[in-house]
């Protein structure tokens, strides 16, 4: 099977960064999208960015220019490095990764547990 594992979040003043990581581990035979959302609460679950597996990325209006999403292939995994935060970035940020198994001719997705991030002074 597949685990999936964030980590990164925590308490930060408005202004300062952050650097969420997701690493994907299993019989995992090859990674397509990769993606980070957030959910603040009473809210639904945003999409923040995305990456292909050939690097191109597409971010949110509400945090490009500040938030930069990057992937390592052979490691399974994803970044998400957070500056200029701002308290409307408060949220649990979950990862998204549409994967491929060994012995599979099928994508499927696998969400990170997620991890809280507060923006607050």
């Amino acid at each position: 099977q597949v685990q999936v594992v964030e980590s990164g979040g925590g308490l930060m003043q408005p202004g300062g960064s952050l650097r969420l990581s997701c690493t994907a581990s299993g019989s995992i035979f090859s990674t397509y999208v990769m993606a980070w959302y957030r959910q603040a609460p009473g809210k639904q679950r945003d999409l923040v960015a995305n990456i292909i597996d050939d690097g191109r990325a597409n971010y949110a209006d509400s945090v490009k220019g500040r938030f930069t999403i990057s992937r390592d292939n052979a490691k399974n995994a994803v970044f998400l490095q957070m500056n200029s935060l701002k308290p409307e970035d408060t949220a649990v940020y979950y990862c998204k990764l549409l994967l491929r198994l060994k012995n599979s001719a099928h994508y499927t997705a696998y969400w990170g547990q997620g991890t809280q991030v507060t923006v607050s002074s």
